[in-house]
């Protein structure tokens, strides 16, 4: 899907206008969704969310905060909807086995870091995590699904883009009403800077909701190695310009840069025609971790062809994030 133009508005347009009844239906089947009482988890469960449907960040803050998990000692275990791919589940990853096509192409990227289940039974996902040996469940995406009980839910927001229009889909972004997600929301991850997401954070601010801050970082071996270099960039994420600015920003030259939608399926005859074009211009193809994930179910000759550029997700704060997570991975289990 390509979010509409319209929905990053900072104010509803014409078109956003005429779509409110639509959105305020929505949103009020999405709340009274949300308020349904959910399953208790036998280990606690940390979940990553956003407000707005498109990537704001979720996938780099589970992996920060699994990399943080584990140095405070703890064994956490990602669950994952799997969107995009065949299977159910609940199914253990196997990243020698399971492709995009099979579990979506955000949980081969979280298995390479900690033992990923994919469910949409999200209390049944829970429990594998669980019978796996986690000590700690991460939860990639799911803030606004009542079927298991979060021990700490992080709202993650794009600082540049913010909750767009305000509207709920399909008249603007937003999954439900800000307000009925505020109350499920712990705290603010803000990624980046800007102004729309200044006003989210100050919204949490007057709210009690402590804002976190952090900036995505591209992992320094590879920024190095495509410094100077021109390329062809491609991606098919949430906000690709966001992918071609952090290029930009690390000194790649953007020769041609093609756009597709979040979690585009790709063709192999449309990734031989991006390579013609590379190769006809002497660029270096360049696209993201995830759009590599997809390609690779294609062949592995499309993608040993293709640079991936990864990215990682640095706090401003990260003692402020291990007191929050030591206290949340300590937690002892009491019946209800």
């Amino acid at each position: 899907m390509r979010a509409p133009a319209f929905w990053r508005a900072r104010q509803p347009t014409l078109t956003a206008q005429l779509l409110r009844p639509a959105a305020a239906l929505y949103g009020e089947i999405a709340a009274r969704r949300m308020r349904r009482p959910g399953e208790r988890a036998s280990v606690p469960v940390i979940c990553v969310g956003n407000f707005t449907a498109g990537g704001a960040g979720k996938t780099p803050t589970a992996l920060a905060l699994a990399r943080v998990l584990r140095e405070l000692g703890a064994a956490p275990a990602f669950l994952s909807r799997g969107y995009g791919g065949r299977l159910a589940g609940p199914v253990l990853v196997d990243p020698t086995r399971h492709g995009a096509a099979d579990v979506g192409d955000e949980p081969p990227l979280l298995a390479r870091v900690a033992p990923t289940v994919v469910a949409r039974d999200r209390p049944a996902g829970a429990r594998l995590c669980a019978e796996s040996g986690a000590s700690v469940i991460v939860m990639d995406d799911g803030l606004q699904n009542a079927s298991l009980r979060k021990d700490l839910a992080l709202a993650v927001v794009d600082g540049e883009t913010g909750i767009g229009n305000g509207l709920c889909l399909p008249g603007g972004p937003l999954r439900a009403p800000l307000s009925a997600q505020w109350a499920l929301a712990d705290a603010l991850v803000l990624i980046g800077d800007g102004d729309a997401g200044a006003a989210v954070a100050r919204a949490a601010t007057a709210r009690g909701k402590p804002v976190l801050r952090a900036s995505l970082r591209p992992e320094a071996d590879t920024a190095a190695r495509l410094q100077g270099r021109r390329v062809l960039a491609f991606a098919g994420i949430g906000r690709p310009e966001k992918f071609f600015a952090t290029l930009e920003a690390s000194g790649v030259v953007i020769a041609r840069r093609r756009s597709f939608p979040d979690h585009h399926p790709y063709r192999a005859a449309e990734v031989g025609k991006l390579l013609e074009e590379a190769r006809a211009e002497a660029l270096l193809p360049v696209t993201t971790e995830k759009d590599l994930v997809r390609i690779a179910t294609l062949g592995p000759e499309l993608a040993q062809a293709i640079t991936a550029l990864s990215v990682a997700l640095v706090f401003a704060d990260e003692e402020a994030l291990r007191g929050r997570l030591r206290a949340v991975a300590s937690r002892e289990r009491s019946p209800d």
